[in-house]
């Protein structure tokens, strides 16, 4: 059963947790993929029972997969979370026909996505060639297959031109901020009621929450489901000190994440699970572009993990 755009738009205001996928000799683990899927599902502490957010995206290494495999991926956690929760595909739109057959599959499924979350576009285009193309990329899908649309802010330039995408079409229900703090309020300002504004950039999330965004997106969910949960249930109660103390927890493993342009954002996860020794979760030995990280960091993920494996 489709879930009205209404009650998505509330569930997302939510901690949307993106699993890494794991990989054993450039292979993907399904199994393990599907045992992932279930720890996030059977270890929901989001308060008054509100639904879990997976999306498989960036920290899934969506960039790296064939159309099949996502396809796949996808398929698995529709099945494990099945109507108890929200599953959103990341698209990476580059090229876009591939895009669109992308989502033609994804439709078909017996469970197929609640909404679909645009990466950001690659290649040579103008703001105006953007609008044009994913305004009617979004209607033509939405008239077939009643999708909807997230988009990923990541480039400045384009600011003005997804706002108005957003304010334009009823497809699109809202944008993740992946750029700063400084960027939040004008979608806020420009957004009414309709849309989300969610925050995109891991669990230090609370900034963003005092200036109007709703829910963010975590890459260590999958290691720490209690601390993300915590912050997101802190900041709907407008608690936002509790959030602060439980971000600071976790922030030297998010530091270490976005550390030179993110450069250990799948591989520090895949390091934290794996050191932590968590049998309910799969890490993997690596996927492509993103092997275990250097010794030197590995000794403080093990240093950090041992702070806060209790998250766990």
């Amino acid at each position: 059963m489709t879930i009205s755009t209404e009650s998505l738009l509330e569930g997302l205001n939510s901690v949307i947790s993106i699993p890494l996928i794991p990989f054993n000799n450039d292979e993907i683990d399904y199994d393990g993929h599907a045992k992932n899927i279930d720890y996030l599902m059977n270890n929901n502490h989001l308060s008054n029972n509100r639904p879990r957010v997976i999306s498989i995206a960036g920290t899934s290494l969506v960039h790296h997969v064939k159309p099949d495999e996502q396809v796949r991926l996808i398929d698995i956690a529709g099945q494990q979370m099945g109507d108890r929760g929200i599953l959103i595909a990341a698209l990476i739109p580059n090229p876009i026909g591939v895009m669109s057959d992308l989502i033609e599959t994804l439709s078909k499924l017996n469970r197929p996505p609640d909404a679909y979350l645009i990466m950001p576009l690659g290649g040579t285009y103008s703001p105006e060639g953007l609008y044009e193309t994913f305004i009617k990329l979004a209607d033509y899908h939405a008239k077939k297959h009643n999708a909807r649309f997230l988009y990923y802010y990541r480039r400045p330039r384009d600011r003005e031109v997804i706002i108005k995408l957003i304010q334009d079409s009823p497809h699109f229900i809202g944008v993740k901020i992946g750029t700063n703090e400084a960027d939040v309020k004008p979608f806020v300002d420009a957004l009414d009621d309709s849309k989300i504004v969610i925050w995109g950039i891991g669990d230090r999330s609370t900034a963003a929450a005092e200036m109007g965004a709703k829910g963010h997106t975590s890459g260590i969910n999958i290691v720490v489901a209690k601390a993300s949960d915590a912050i997101n249930n802190a900041q709907l109660a407008g608690d936002y000190a509790t959030a602060r103390k439980v971000e600071a927890d976790i922030a030297p493993l998010e530091d270490i994440r976005f550390v030179n342009e993110r450069a250990y954002n799948y591989s520090a996860v895949m390091e934290a699970i794996i050191l932590a020794d968590f049998d309910d979760v799969v890490a993997g030995s690596g996927g492509p572009f993103n092997p275990r990280v250097p010794a030197d960091v590995a000794n403080e993920i093990k240093k950090i993990v041992e702070n806060i494996r209790h998250y766990h």
